[in-house]
């Protein structure tokens, strides 16, 4: 006799059925998510997880990430990685490991795409600057939740579900998720920018490969795709059927020598003059904008009399690509014979 083919009413239940069958005992059901800061109807063919991706991919923010620095300030050639490639390695590498360990790939997936939203233009430059200007502080992570809660859609933000917020929010490595899958893309944070900064840092001519250090080399491997596929195999002996995602002591001592070697071979001195350049023009929009608070666009304003005139001055500003930003600032601190003239 063939076996009854269970019959669901929605695409979803199939779906949150085979996540029922199918995950670790540790994973985030879809079905189980705390749910959003304003109640929705379900969705008939997507999970709350993956409607949560598609708000992402789908906005604004995101889609400026392509013209948003990693490590090179406005990088011309165009293989070197930016904001939004960047965050497509972390989403890849987040998937792996979730599908490693059986984990929810579309959480992971979500909280990976939008982790790092609320980055500034020049990348840890532009967050220095507006961490220092503004008494507020600022850090990428807290400014990555508050585009998805009140800065997309005019004010209205995405309305994502509390496990990709809490995702969203702890993925620095100091943070701490709720959900394994959280700690899935902190790592594949981690992981991605390590090596492929370090392509890049070739790619420039900063390094060689045989400038890193021998040791990291020899637990990791010599090559990208080599100390990638390390890393999620490490993290798959080491995880799976566990309450946790992590390496052995090895491997992470070995990452973490790596990115004590790119902290003072690369970050400290990555194209310096444009640096320094970078922080004295986003601090003259800082100033600028506290005074003229009323040449921000109109979507920065609906949240100026709840939050303030700092809160919707590093809105803005942290929102802008890296040409964006050279562009006001021209506008606003060049005349336009000088600009068009060449002077430098």
């Amino acid at each position: 006799m063939s076996k009854e083919v269970p019959k669901y009413e929605t695409v979803r239940e199939r779906i949150c059925a085979n996540e029922d069958r199918l995950l670790s005992p540790y994973a985030v059901r879809s079905s189980q998510t705390k749910g959003r800061l304003r109640e929705e109807p379900a969705c008939e063919f997507r999970t709350e997880f993956q409607r949560d991706r598609d708000r992402i991919i789908y906005s604004n923010s995101f889609k400026r990430l392509k013209n948003k620095t990693q490590v090179f300030c406005a990088p011309e050639g165009d293989h070197f990685i930016t904001r939004m490639t960047h965050t497509l390695d972390v989403a890849q590498i987040a998937r792996s490991i979730a599908r490693t360990l059986s984990l929810n790939e579309d959480l992971a997936e979500a909280i990976a795409l939008g982790h790092d939203l609320g980055h500034t233009p020049f990348g840890h430059v532009g967050e220095m600057v507006l961490d220092k200007v503004s008494s507020h502080g600022f850090m990428h992570n807290e400014q990555s939740l508050r585009v998805v809660d009140v800065i997309e859609k005019s004010g209205r933000g995405l309305n994502l579900t509390e496990e990709v917020r809490d995702g969203i929010l702890q993925h620095k490595s100091s943070g701490k998720p709720m959900t394994l899958e959280g700690e899935a893309v902190s790592l594949a944070d981690r992981i991605a920018y390590i090596n492929h900064d370090i392509e890049d840092a070739i790619r420039g001519g900063m390094l060689k490969e045989s400038d890193l250090p021998k040791r990291a080399v020899k637990v990791l491997g010599d090559k990208t795709k080599t100390r990638i596929h390390t890393a999620i195999a490490d993290i798959w002996r080491n995880s799976l059927g566990q309450p946790f995602v992590r390496m052995s002591d090895e491997v992470m001592d070995a990452t973490n020598e790596l990115r004590k070697f790119m902290f003072k071979n690369v970050y400290a001195v990555t194209n310096k003059s444009m640096q320094d350049r970078a922080e004295r023009m986003l601090t003259q929009l800082f100033e600028y904008f506290m005074v003229h608070v009323d040449k921000l666009p109109k979507n920065y304003l609906v949240n100026l009399e709840r939050d303030g005139k700092e809160r919707a001055v590093c809105d803005y500003i942290s929102g802008m690509t890296d040409r964006y930003a050279i562009t006001v600032f021209e506008n606003l601190f060049i005349p336009a014979t000088f600009a068009l003239g060449g002077i430098t």
